[in-house]
């Protein structure tokens, strides 16, 4: 298993950052992702901008504190923890992600994987932010 973690301050309403992050219909903002498909109130496929689809399973959502999900796609399953808190007219994120690789030879390159995923996330959430 390989966790990767990222944690960033916005000078951002808790409000703001909790219904860009957590909303399923509007994921425009989102560079990596040509689409996503809700398939329940739990459940919803998002699909990169080469077509490949990750399942993601809502396991927690505490409005404005937290939000988690289970994760599967051919090449790994894993749960994400986002964490959010807000304190003297900031909001900090705190996003942990926990993959094990279903395939040896991406073992090696995981990790890197995931910390360049979660930096052009945060990049793309700081850019609709504004």
């Amino acid at each position: 298993m390989t966790v990767s973690n990222i944690k960033v301050t916005f000078p951002h309403d808790i409000k703001k950052v909790w219904d860009i992050v957590t909303s399923l219909e509007n994921y425009s903002w989102r560079s990596d992702l040509s689409k996503i498909a809700i398939l329940n109130e739990n459940q919803f496929v998002e699909y990169t901008k080469d077509g490949y689809a990750t399942t993601f399973n809502i396991t927690s959502c505490e409005e404005y504190k937290r939000w988690e999900f289970d994760m599967e796609n051919s090449n790994m399953t894993g749960h994400w923890i986002g964490i959010f808190s807000y304190q003297n007219g900031t909001t900090t994120i705190d996003f942990t992600e926990n993959v094990t690789t279903k395939k040896l030879l991406m073992k090696p390159f995981v990790g890197i994987y995931l910390k360049k995923q979660q930096a052009t996330y945060v990049s793309d959430l700081k850019k609709e932010l504004g």
